[in-house]
């Protein structure tokens, strides 16, 4: 049996994905780094625990909506906390699980930083679209999202 190989438009697509995924996280890095000192990922968990309730998570819950393994996020927690930006806690109602906390301190980084990321990312990614093109690939990365999480368990929450 011959191997299904992408066609020209498939190859294009893909190869143009694969730039962007390199690309973009690049230019969200140095302006997060340039403005707060922070990578992409440490942002990424500020921000999942800026919007949740009481400003924490279970430390389990925030490596799935922060797309990092239980390690990773560990390692990720632990400098933030160094910065006084997050601090760890026992769940209160079943005192077995750990709560990632965002403090006062990790409040004020995400609102100071947080309107030079949207910036970045409405340069980086949204600037040269249409609208029509920006809900165009909204909707096609959704079709993808359905086939590559069919139970939504590893999306990050959607915002307002």
């Amino acid at each position: 049996m011959e191997p299904q190989w992408l066609d020209d438009r498939q190859q294009r697509t893909w190869r143009a994905w694969l730039a962007v995924t390199e690309l973009l996280p690049r230019t969200l890095d140095a302006q997060l780094q340039r403005d707060a000192g922070l990578t992409h990922a440490a942002y990424v968990v500020l921000a999942m625990l800026s919007e949740a309730p009481d400003r924490s998570r279970r430390m389990s819950d925030l490596a799935r909506t922060a797309n990092q393994s239980q390690s990773r996020l560990s390692h990720t927690v632990a400098r933030l906390e160094e910065r006084g930006w997050v601090r760890r806690e026992r769940a209160a109602d079943d005192r077995r699980g750990n709560l990632a906390v965002l403090t006062d301190a990790g409040w004020e980084v995400v609102r100071r930083v947080a309107p030079g990321h949207a910036a970045a990312v409405r340069e980086g990614l949204f600037a040269g679209l249409t609208p029509a093109q920006t809900e165009a690939l909204g909707d096609a990365l959704a079709v993808v999202l359905d086939r590559l999480d069919p139970d939504h368990t590893l999306r990050v929450p959607e915002v307002g």
